[in-house]
């Protein structure tokens, strides 16, 4: 079973393949010239999108333009970007990543400064969650290039994913420099909300989907991002109109799906939300699909089956990790779910050491540790985690119940009213009473 993991900015943005490299007078390393991994064949419905029988074309082409001319720099460049964007659209990361890698380090042995190569590799490790070698990838890239806005998008995402906050939001001003649109509008957004500006942030991402052509991956994307945006602050009327409008427009978009399924359960109508969840897992193989589902049937009451469920959540996650992929923050929250606490603690504590100044990091340690009953320790945590004044409805109650487990009894009772404020539909009974 394979996962998809889909971070907040890790968009695919178009990058004109122009004579960027610095190494035209180098001498040319030997480059395997056999032809790459082929395109993997889409099933179900992602299989009737219209995009698919052009996307084969495209793929089969560059193929046979890379085996007729080993050197065509241009051909591999745009098979890795369409395998980028067809590990978005499938969730077949484990296939696609591995290949485009492959591509990319042919180029790089080749043309070491090739900038699009180097832009692309930062953008994978991304989304293989190796923020602290994206960042690195990403500053040579800029080096070579500070012209282009992708990079900076690239190096916005890692700051953010390492905690470097400040970092990040230097790199989003210069990127809405360059150029504005929709992957400039989107990290605006994030930035905004981690800020704690909620209002600012659902403005930004109203601009990015707007920014994108109707029905693309890339604006069903800014409009799911904006869904949860609206879930997150109890505007489920709004967040049910722009997913039911995403999948107006792209029917096979699970995300969409998924967030149905959200909203129903959010409404309490946990008999309508597990149907949906379980049609947007058969669009495409995503992890988190499966762990709604599982709290859902929490949220229900059932438990074993939302046992059952993360313990399926777990295996995917390994399978995803063992292809390369850090997945250690998502397996303590599985972890916890399943009641393995020393392995929750263990897995957290190995992603907390690759990131400790990440809030959504600090948050999960907190939590992990106020599981086991260690509160002391959770709030040395939790205390970095709420650095940044979130408004974060969900991390403002997970604070009022560690602060009340703590001690701290008048604390945790206002963080818990601040947080029902911000979201009346918060489901409380799935993080426990203050």
């Amino acid at each position: 079973m394979k996962t998809t993991f889909l971070p907040f900015v890790y968009l695919l943005i178009s990058l004109t393949i122009a004579g960027c490299n610095s190494n035209a007078n180098k001498p040319a390393a030997k480059v395997e010239t056999a032809g790459y991994a082929p395109l993997k064949d889409r099933v179900g419905e992602l299989s009737q999108t219209g995009d698919w029988a052009t996307t084969q074309a495209k793929a089969n082409a560059l193929q046979e333009n890379i085996k007729k001319n080993p050197t065509d720099t241009k051909s591999r460049l745009l098979l890795a970007q369409l395998y980028m964007q067809e590990a978005r659209i499938t969730g077949e990361h484990p296939y696609y990543y591995p290949a485009t890698l492959k591509i990319l380090e042919d180029i790089l042995i080749k043309e070491p400064n090739n900038f699009e190569a180097l832009a692309f590799k930062s953008s994978v490790q991304l989304s293989l969650h190796h923020f602290a070698e994206a960042l690195e990838t990403g500053t040579k890239a800029k080096n070579i290039n500070s012209n282009n806005s992708y990079i900076f998008g690239v190096l916005c995402d890692a700051n953010v994913e390492l905690g470097h906050y400040e970092e990040a939001v230097q790199m989003s001003d210069i990127m809405q420099s360059l150029r504005p649109g929709l992957e400039a509008y989107s990290r605006a957004s994030y930035l905004r909300e981690i800020y704690g500006n909620n209002q600012g942030a659902i403005d930004a991402m109203k601009l990015a989907y707007q920014a994108g052509l109707p029905g693309s991956e890339e604006a069903s994307w800014a409009g799911n991002t904006l869904v949860h945006l609206y879930e997150n602050t109890g505007k489920l009327k709004e967040a049910q109109q722009m997913a039911e409008m995403i999948l107006l427009q792209r029917p096979s978009y699970a995300f969409a799906t998924a967030s149905l399924g959200r909203i129903e359960m959010l409404k309490g109508n946990y008999d309508k939300a597990i149907p949906l969840f379980e049609e947007a897992t058969k669009k495409m193989p995503e992890f988190s699909f499966y762990e709604e589902m599982a709290n859902c049937y929490e949220a229900k009451g059932d438990l074993s089956k939302s046992k059952e469920i993360y313990k399926k959540v777990i295996v995917m996650l390994n399978e995803d990790a063992a292809s390369g992929h850090y997945a250690d923050m998502e397996l303590a929250i599985a972890y916890l779910h399943t009641g393995e606490h020393e392995n929750a603690l263990k897995h957290a504590s190995i992603e907390y050491n690759r990131r400790p100044t990440n809030i959504d990091v600090n948050a999960t340690m907190a939590w992990v540790l106020y599981k086991k009953g260690d509160y002391v320790k959770a709030k040395k945590y939790l205390n970095t985690a709420m650095q940044m004044k979130t408004q974060n409805a969900n991390l403002l109650y997970k604070a009022a119940v560690i602060e009340s487990a703590a001690g701290d009894k008048k604390l945790g009772q206002e963080l818990a009213a601040k947080a029902k404020k911000i979201n009346p539909s918060l489901q409380v009974a799935l993080l426990g009473k203050v």
